[in-house]
């Protein structure tokens, strides 16, 4: 016979309270229930000694200044999301390089992976979810919209001076 427990069902998003293991549990039936994260990826594309940068035309940070970006799908691989979503926002193509770090803060539920990709194909344009295109020097960047984008920007930076590369 099934637990009460296991077989009671919402109509809605229950009320969560915090369990003793970590894990938010319902109020009403004690069941616990997992918000796993939503991954997204990024790309940081090095293009006549500067990198591409988009203007966003959504949501969240519209009208700043982001590397190409987006969500990976369920069941998509996490290098082919990338390609996708830089392809939809800057109608470049590109190969995927080295992977320049993971992001995450608590209480946020995006973990960004972010990987230096080198251009294909294509040419720079503004696509889907953005405003503009363009190449910025490394060292004359506009002020980028996410909290964490200094921190990637060092961790690509620490990554090219490893692989004996340059910025620019």
């Amino acid at each position: 016979m099934a637990n009460a427990r296991s077989s009671h069902r919402h109509d809605e998003m229950p009320k969560l309270a915090p369990g003793p293991d970590g894990h938010r549990h319902c109020t009403e039936c004690g069941r616990v229930i997992y918000s796993d994260p939503k991954l997204a990826t990024a790309a940081i594309i090095p293009s006549e000694g500067g990198i591409v940068l988009v203007r966003r035309a959504i949501e969240p940070a519209l009208g700043e200044w982001s590397f190409p970006s987006g969500y990976v799908n369920r069941g998509e691989e996490v290098e082919s999301a990338m390609r996708r979503e830089v392809l939809e926002e800057t109608r470049l193509e590109v190969r995927v390089g080295w992977l320049v770090g993971l992001y995450s803060r608590a209480d946020d539920p995006v973990v960004l992976s972010v990987y230096h990709a080198e251009i294909a194909g294509g040419r720079l344009a503004a696509g889907d979810e953005t405003s503009e295109a363009a190449i910025f020097p490394v060292d004359a960047l506009p002020d980028l919209a996410f909290e964490h984008d200094d921190r990637i920007m060092r961790d690509w930076q620490a990554g090219l001076r490893l692989r004996g590369l340059s910025a620019g």
